[in-house]
């Protein structure tokens, strides 16, 4: 095999050692434009998860490697003057002009022909003459431009700018993050250690920092003296270096995040930064590039068909890029937006730092270093009970108050649809199911939407607060769980507006009934869908109609006991088709701004908030985001909402996203909803719950800790098993939990089992 690398980086030496490794008599060249010994970064970061993958593909190299390693287990946190450190990460980096020193020497001793000083072509001036043409020319890929109509990159550039520099100042005990509030903004810093006397330096901020500052309009000489300056107490009187010298002027960029949809293309194939990047703030693009030269040279040497072996290749490595790069993404999104973090305490900034990427989780920290998350999980506690000396225990069993209701734990079952009711009556079902929830430990239960009419209603199989039989079962569900349980119940009120008449769950969705469809009502005269009936647009006269009877609902909901009530106005129904502008294009004072189309909504819920008792909260459920781009409800305004809801004195706002039009298009994915809650409460500061696939305890205390939420709503985790809380309480070691009287034997014998697959390793 002929064998040419475009790029004489990480990515295409190490392609070209594993190839003549796995086929020696293999030709292959690698061109570097650049001298041997240049080099335009300073240290990169490895995993011993990556180290082993190198040992076992050569264990030469990888040993040199090791010996030059600096090592650091530690993180630390700098911010307003305190330092946060906590231990169990586990990092090694290395100079990158070492790096590729030790690549090129074995490179050479394996018979690699290395041309330096080579300006390389375009891929097509070498495909004739080679059987394998490896594309690793970097970020900026000539290759990958060439062909992009078949790679088909999708190429963001992120938000922050950044400059990567060097120092002589010593940070050899932990891998450390440093931010500095300027009378300009804030200034942050990524810096760890790579050799004995030097460490890598990447100072980053904000656009609206960058600006202020000027950054864009100084020479390197200029920009390294501001950096200096504005971190001077944490270089110990060194210098900040640059090796950008061949860059005139700035060397601000921003990070592009590079995914192609294709890698190869006829005898073309696209390896490290040319197909794929991963952000340095989780330190993997070197990872990426040398684990995918592995896979790459051992596929290509397994196979004699190029277009096959490059298929192989694709697929196992995509996953892991993608995996990556969702991490990655996690924590380049944190620093974009970390000034909406820099308030809180250091405790929790620390906590929401170290979990950004959500590849490091509540416990996975706790295996790391179980004092500094003890220490961290007393303060959250101390934090929720005002100083009362309550036990520590993990955040989801931290108590809550909303006015005169204090809830047990953070714990919250969603409202979840059961199509159970007659005639809007809840039957027996309801009584089985919401009482079993209550008594499975969770410290708020929701019912489902409970509907303000007849007509109001999703399906015939809804429950409503409309009819003196409605009161009543209801008050025998809330008098059970106050009897027997600690929790509290909230009832959701709402109406279905445009979405109503439609069959239960578990026929069609979404669709019309058969027959008996009754009329719909909704903000304008749009359907649901083309399926569905086209509602009537509300007039002035309709809408105190059904103001009256939110109120009415409202009313039954205090007499039959309910601790809490939440005016449903998210999903598309009723309240929320005045809300976006996919459903609401009214011409009147309810339509247009963001300002008009709240003024129903607010009505609405200041008429339910004024006949609500005043010691009961109050919360709101919204759309934090329609899906629909900026066409509809974004994440920016959903802010706005919240804080209009906050100021007409909603407790707490239940942010969950989406449901609102058919065009919508989601983005799923674990905690998917919670970064809406992260923003409302920390932009807005304002009291939030989240909700979306959070399924574990991790997730919950994940959330809790790093103050992305103050409640968590759990829907499916709690269908599937109604004990859930006490079920994972118990599997996270917690003891403190009271279970019901009748059920402590069961309780010992759970806490047995999961003694028992802690000492073993696992979980029951």
């Amino acid at each position: 095999m002929r064998a040419i690398c475009l790029g004489g980086g990480p990515a295409g030496l190490y392609f070209a050692i594993s190839l003549k490794l796995r086929q020696p008599d293999a030709d292959v060249t690698v061109l570097e434009r650049n001298k041997p010994d240049d080099t335009f970064g300073w240290g990169v970061v490895l995993s011993d998860e990556t180290l082993d993958n190198l040992e076992q593909n050569d264990s030469i190299s990888a040993a040199e490697i090791r010996s030059h390693f600096a090592y650091w287990d530690d993180i630390a946190l700098h911010h307003k003057g305190q330092v946060i450190t906590s231990s169990g990460h586990g990092f090694c980096g290395i100079g990158r002009k070492k790096l590729l020193l030790i690549l090129q020497e074995r490179a050479r001793a394996l018979g690699v022909n290395l041309q330096f000083k080579t300006e390389v072509k375009s891929a097509s001036a070498y495909m004739d003459d080679y059987d394998l043409v490896v594309a690793c020319d970097g970020l900026n890929s000539k290759t990958r431009l060439e062909f992009q109509g078949i790679f088909k990159p999708d190429i963001d550039v992120r938000r922050c700018p950044f400059v990567w520099m060097g120092t002589h100042q010593k940070f050899d005990d932990a891998f450390t993050f440093i931010f500095e509030k300027t009378d300009k903004g804030w200034v942050w810093v990524h810096a760890y250690q790579f050799d004995p006397d030097t460490a890598t330096f990447i100072v980053e901020c904000s656009q609206k920092t960058y600006d202020a500052f000027g950054f864009g309009e100084m020479s390197q000489e200029e920009s390294i003296a501001v950096c200096e300056e504005i971190f001077k107490d944490h270089l110990g009187g060194h210098k900040l270096m640059t090796n950008a010298g061949h860059i005139r002027g700035s060397a601000w960029i921003k990070f592009p995040r590079v995914l192609c949809e294709k890698w190869s293309h006829e005898n073309v194939v696209l390896l490290g930064d040319a197909s794929a990047t991963a952000h340095f703030s989780i330190g993997s693009g070197t990872k990426l590039a040398l684990e995918s030269a592995i896979s790459l040279a051992k596929h290509v040497t397994d196979d004699t068909d190029l277009k096959s072996a490059f298929a192989k290749y694709e697929e196992a490595r995509r996953l892991e890029v993608l995996r990556l790069q969702s991490a990655a993404r996690n924590s380049v999104e944190w620093f974009e937006d970390v000034e909406r973090y820099l308030d809180l305490d250091p405790v929790q900034l620390n906590y929401s730092m170290l979990t950004r990427s959500q590849r490091i989780s509540h416990e996975n920290l706790r295996e790391r270093d179980p004092q500094w998350l003890g220490g961290a999980e007393a303060w959250f506690m101390d934090q929720a009970g005002a100083g009362s000396n309550l036990p520590a225990r993990a955040p989801m069993f931290a108590p809550f108050q909303l006015r005169d209701m204090t809830l047990e734990n953070r714990i919250v079952v969603s409202p979840m649809a059961q199509y159970k009711a007659v005639e809007g009556t809840p039957t027996d079902w309801h009584l089985i199911h919401y009482g079993e929830r209550a008594k499975g430990g969770a410290g708020l239960v929701y019912t489902e939407m409970t509907c303000v009419s007849a007509e109001g209603r999703i399906t015939p199989g809804c429950p409503g607060l409309y009819a003196p039989e409605h009161e009543v079962a209801w008050t025998r569900l809330t008098d059970f769980v106050h009897a027997e349980t600690p929790a509290k119940i909230c009832c959701q009120i709402g109406h279905a507006g445009r979405k109503g008449s439609t069959q239960v769950g578990w026929e069609t969705m979404d669709a019309p009934l058969p027959s008996g469809n009754w009329p719909l009502l909704s903000a304008s005269a749009i359907p649901w869908s083309d399926e569905n009936a086209t509602p009537k647009a509300m007039t002035r006269a309709d809408m105190d109609a059904l103001k009256a009877e939110f109120v009415a609902a409202t009313q039954m909901a205090d007499r039959a006991g309910f601790d809490m009530i939440e005016l449903h106005a998210a999903h598309g129904y009723l309240i929320s088709s005045f809300i976006s502008p996919l459903s609401n294009v009214r011409d009147d004072e309810y339509g247009g701004s963001l300002k008009n189309r709240m003024r129903y909504p607010l009505e609405v819920f200041a008429a339910m908030r004024a006949v609500w008792p005043q010691d009961k909260p109050m919360a709101v459920r919204i759309s934090a985001n329609d899906w629909a781009g900026d066409d509809g409800v974004t994440p920016e305004e959903a802010v706005e909402i919240a804080a209009m809801f906050d100021k007409a004195g909603a407790d707490i706002i239940d942010v969950s996203a989406g449901q609102t039009s058919t065009q919508a298009k989601p983005v799923y994915g674990r905690m998917f909803q919670t970064p809406f809650s992260d923003r409302i409460r920390n932009d807005g500061g304002i009291k939030t719950m989240a909700v979306g696939n959070i399924f574990e305890a991790d997730h919950v205390n994940s959330i809790l800790m790093a103050g992305r939420a103050d409640l968590v709503c759990l829907a499916r985790a709690h269908l599937a098993d109604p004990y859930w809380t006490l079920h994972e309480g118990a599997a996270i070691g917690d003891r403190q939990a009271v279970w019901p009287k009748p059920y402590e034997a069961g309780r010992d014998q759970a806490w047995r089992n999961a003694d028992r697959a802690a000492e073993m390793g696992g979980r029951v």
